[in-house]
């Protein structure tokens, strides 16, 4: 899969996906190797740098529990904002293949 193609659909997976739960980096990243095993962990924590940086997440200590403080990740208004927008250009993209016939 295109790189660039790719890189977008993760950061649309990884929003919704923060949507659902806030989560700390490592169960992002994690969670994502389930769908996505070709991508390492550095592409994963450097979208969610981005997401934060954008002000589309947010991030936070969760309390210690028996090891170091985990940063955990929220999602924000305008990553919701952005994520609706994501997923409608996705299923435009998917409408115009099907027409196409591509299935």
């Amino acid at each position: 899969m295109d790189a660039q193609l790719k890189k977008g659909i993760l950061e649309m997976c990884i929003l919704y996906t923060i949507q659902q739960k806030e989560m700390y980096g490592y169960d992002v990243m994690k969670y994502m190797s389930t769908f996505f095993p070709e991508v390492n962990e550095s592409t994963i924590y450097a979208i969610l740098r981005r997401l934060n940086k954008e002000g589309l997440t947010e991030s936070y200590y969760g309390q210690v529990s028996n090891g170091p403080k985990r940063k955990y990740y929220r999602i924000l208004e305008k990553g919701r904002e952005s994520l609706k927008e994501s997923i409608a250009d996705w299923n435009n993209i998917l409408a115009i293949v099907k027409e196409i016939g591509i299935e």
